[in-house]
């Protein structure tokens, strides 16, 4: 029987080309959207897709029960990919838009695994890997909300693993750097509805650095990898006997997770304020 895997945030990017990615290395993979639209377009493909929104909790109910009735029961794998950001200086940045990142990018990352969990202490194995990002090891200005999720998914993921240790479900993060994505893209609407940049003190860095970013095209970021180089570390995390705790992708992130261990505060701050 093929393995199976769920993956969360399949409509594009990296989630779109690990369901590509783990079909083509023989697996089952169940390639799961929030959206109806994106789902059918996925189905169209060929996959199996199930409707999953990590913000409704029916659909991670729904969602689930829809694999495993497909499955007998049964999940290898989990790769909790889906997650967005609001851009934005953090003094700028409303509760509820904090909230709504943090309700996605780890209240339903956390509601998904622990559903999760039970069905592979049942079966005896399985692998969660968690997506975080180089902004779970350092931060960067105009991200607050992306980092705080980031460097909280860290945390739970962590911790899970040492709890995990004792079975034989592997725990897994997955730190990526500058990969081809809509991700800025896809940001543009939350900034839009939650950030005031016009009434902001910062509105003429605002003008001059951020909204550049994100509504110019400048193509690819120095450094960028396609998303097939975070398919490949995926891979990796779920056939390797003896998974790896954390596998970084693209070299900023092996950059800054060095960086953090050698450098005072202080002088970590100097690096990441010339980015």
């Amino acid at each position: 029987m093929k393995k199976s895997i769920l993956i969360t945030g399949c409509s594009s990017g990296i989630g779109y080309d690990a369901a590509h990615g783990m079909r083509a290395a023989g697996w089952r993979v169940f390639a799961s959207c929030r959206h109806a639209t994106d789902c059918e377009r996925l189905m169209a493909e060929g996959f199996e897709s199930p409707l999953l929104d990590y913000n409704d909790t029916k659909t991670l109910e729904t969602g689930l029960a829809e694999v495993l009735a497909a499955t007998g029961g049964t999940l290898d794998a989990l790769f909790n990919n889906g997650g967005f950001g609001t851009p934005g200086a953090a003094e700028d940045l409303p509760r509820e838009a904090l909230r709504a990142n943090f309700e996605t990018n780890v209240f339903g990352v956390h509601d998904l695994s622990t559903r999760v969990i039970p069905v592979m202490r049942a079966q005896g194995h399985g692998r969660i890997v968690n997506h975080s990002s180089v902004l779970g090891l350092v931060a960067m200005r105009w991200r607050s909300a992306y980092n705080a999720t980031k460097f909280a998914l860290e945390g739970l993921t962590d911790t899970l693993r040492l709890e995990m240790a004792d079975t034989n479900i592997k725990i897994v993060t997955m730190n990526t750097g500058p990969v081809t994505s809509d991700i800025r893209k896809k940001s543009i609407p939350h900034f839009e509805k939650w950030i005031d940049w016009e009434n902001s003190p910062r509105r003429a860095q605002y003008e001059a650095s951020l909204r550049k970013r994100l509504y110019e095209d400048s193509g690819p970021d120095k450094f960028e990898l396609p998303a097939s180089a975070v398919t490949a570390k995926l891979l990796k995390a779920v056939t390797h006997p003896n998974p790896k705790p954390r596998y970084y992708v693209t070299t900023p992130t092996y950059l800054m997770g060095f960086l953090r261990r050698i450098l005072t505060s202080r002088g970590l701050d100097r690096v990441l304020r010339k980015g």
